[in-house]
């Protein structure tokens, strides 16, 4: 699981996640697609964590698969 399939699992645009988050919506985008990582400062996290429905583990998980997807 990626962070898109999180995303897309709740229902959420990537428009959703940039308003809540108070990101670009291409931010959104280079995270699912590996380029860059989020920011993992506590609110972030936390944030996305309730917004993807999804424990912090997931989460880390999902990051780790999303990087390791632009490395293929």
């Amino acid at each position: 699981m990626n962070l898109r399939v999180l995303r897309q699992r709740t229902g959420l645009r990537i428009s959703d996640v940039a308003i809540e988050l108070d990101c670009a919506m291409s931010s959104i985008r280079n995270w699912e697609k590996g380029r860059t990582t989020p920011k993992m400062e506590v609110w972030p996290v936390f944030r996305l964590r309730d917004l993807y429905q999804c424990t912090e583990k997931e989460l880390m998980q999902a990051v780790q698969e999303s990087m390791s997807a632009e490395d293929t």
